[in-house]
Parts: C-alpha cells; sequence; structure tokens
C-alpha cells in the first residue's frame, strides 16, 4: 500500500456505522468501485473478488478454460499465476522470459500445443508485457489472452490500459500493491458471459442475491466475495492513483537519467511514458556482480526473492 490516510479512515468509518457490510442489496461500495474500476480501464464488466489469485481462477473459468487444457506461462511471476491455473483444473506450461523481464513472445509461439488453450502473460513488477506480439501470437494459434496485472494497477500499453488488451484480466489489491484494501482482487472484460461465469465462481448462489440470469448454466463454486469494507477502501484509492503513477513514472525517469553514466544497463521498456513505474531495474553482467550490487545499495536480485521464479 503506497498511500492511506483520513480519507480511508473516514470511508471505512461511514461502512462501520451503517452496518451493511454485505455488498448486495443493502451495500453499495463494491458496485461502485466496479463500475469505477471498469471505466477507468475502458471495458464493460469487471467484479471484485478476495485477492488477485482468485480473480485469475475467475477469469480462466469465465472463458471456459480447465480439465484437458493448458495454458502458458512465463518462468518470471508470483506463483499465484500457475496456482490459478491449477484452481481451474488446468496445467500450466513454463516458458522462458526475455530482457524486458516478461514473457518472451518467440518462447510463446514455440511452446504452444495441441491442448493450449490460454496464454497469461504478467505485467511484471509493475513493467507491462509485449502485447502487441503477444496478441499476434494467441491470434496465430486461436489463444485466449488473460492478463495477469496483479502487480501492475494502473498502468499501461502504447495508450491502452493493461487489462483491456486481452480477453480477460486479473488485478491485486493486497497490502504490497500501489492501491489496495488489505487484501482482494478483480477481473475484467469486455464478454459479458465471461463476466456471467465468472460471477459464479466468485459466489454461486450470487443469482439469489441479484437474480437469476439464465444467459449462463449455473455451476457449484467457492465463495470469494468482497466486502463493503473493501470496496469503500479502493474507491478512495482509486482516485489517489492517477496522481501517484504520474509521480512514480516522474521518478524513475530522474533515476534513470541519473544513473546514465554509471555503467549500469536498464532493462529494456516497453514504454517508459506508460508503466507503472514502480521499480527501477538494471541488469548485470554476472550474478556475482549482482549480488554485490545487491548488498551495495540493498536492491532485490530477480533470482534471488524466494517466490517469483
Amino acid at each position: 500500500m503506497y498511500l492511506m490516510g483520513s480519507k480511508e479512515a473516514e470511508a471505512v468509518r461511514k461502512v462501520l456505522e451503517s452496518g451493511k457490510l454485505f455488498r448486495y442489496n443493502i451495500g453499495n461500495e463494491c458496485a461502485r468501485f466496479e463500475k469505477r474500476w471498469a471505466g477507468h480501464l475502458g471495458v464493460s464488466g469487471a467484479l471484485l473478488t478476495s485477492s488477485g489469485t482468485t480473480a485469475l481462477t475467475a477469469s480462466l473459468v469465465g472463458l471456459g478454460v480447465g480439465p484437458g487444457h493448458e495454458v502458458i506461462v512465463p518462468s518470471v511471476t508470483y506463483m499465484a499465476t500457475a496456482i490459478a491455473v491449477l484452481a481451474a483444473g488446468a496445467i500450466p506450461v513454463i516458458i522462458d522470459i526475455d530482457d524486458t523481464i516478461t514473457m518472451d513472445p518467440q518462447a510463446l509461439d514455440a511452446a504452444v500445443g495441441e491442448r493450449t488453450k490460454a496464454v497469461i502473460p504478467v505485467h511484471m513488477w509493475g513493467l507491462s508485457c509485449d502485447m502487441d506480439a503477444i496478441m499476434k501470437v494467441a491470434e496465430k494459434h486461436k489463444l485466449l489472452v488473460i492478463e495477469d496485472a496483479c502487480q501492475a494497477v494502473g498502468g499501461a500499453y502504447r495508450g491502452r490500459m493493461l487489462g483491456s488488451i486481452g480477453h480477460a484480466a486479473a488485478f491485486s489489491f493486497n497490502y504490497y500493491k500501489n492501491i489496495s484494501c488489505g487484501e482482494g482482487g478483480a477481473l475484467v472484460s469486455d464478454n459479458d458471459d465471461v463476466i456471467r461465469r465468472a460471477g459464479c465462481y466468485i459466489d454461486c448462489c450470487n443469482f439469489y442475491w441479484k437474480g437469476r440470469d439464465d444467459a449462463i448454466e449455473h455451476f457449484a463454486a467457492a465463495g470469494a466475495r468482497a466486502s463493503e469494507v473493501m470496496g469503500a477502501m479502493l474507491n478512495v484509492q482509486l482516485t489517489r492513483l492517477p496522481g501517484m503513477i504520474k509521480r512514480m513514472r516522474a521518478e524513475k525517469k530522474k533515476i534513470l537519467e541519473g544513473t546514465k553514466k554509471s555503467g549500469l544497463q536498464p532493462i529494456r521498456a516497453i514504454g517508459l511514458d506508460w508503466e507503472c513505474a514502480t521499480h527501477v531495474m538494471y541488469t548485470l553482467p554476472s550474478a556475482e556482480q549482482a549480488d554485490r550490487f545487491a548488498d551495495l545499495t540493498g536492491a532485490t536480485v530477480v533470482g534471488r526473492t524466494g517466490r517469483h521464479i
């Protein structure tokens, strides 16, 4: 969580004092955030859920990905990307990254097999994948694309908001993200049927609260609803987001400019004017030099995080 203050506290206080913590029928904070988040991204539908992992799984289920399917994921990501595939009943296939520290489109093209149904490009550490190249490969092989934007909330790719490019996308709002409600996530899609099926996965009894929708066949699933407390915090956090991203981009450009003569080699960026700019990353000549740099500066070595490889 990058910034929190009295406005978040006041929004939560109002929800608690109202006694209306349940999102359906009596609350409106979750529904208001979903509408605002969809509008911010330029998509037609958004659903809040309990975590980014659940948002990924619900996106896969919403797209009809499951047993008998393989889903391609990058080798550098939080483990939830692959776990979500397993939770949907499919098999994750791991491929390499390139010098952007995100999915290598050429490796994606080479890894597609007869059971490949979908691909999950991960916008890692606020950096955007090369979505034009990935979408081209996906179109060639008729793959579904789920953007894992859990670590890139508010970022964009060449003028398009991350999460609005693929067939569906997932976001995380846990404590470590640039906007947060402590825990939580959201999935988005322009396909109404995907939203309906994902909504059933998040809450298989949602028809009881919202009214029966026979556009899809309902199915059994675990519960993963968001509460009004989460929605209230996120509505305040979303208002903060554009200004935060603008400041981070300016700071990152300043750091990169100031280290030009240092000999450090920044990783290849898809677009500094569009990414979240939550991290500044460099490629060093050897693992030993990377470890030495980390010791001197307190930086993190990508291969040493313990949970992203």
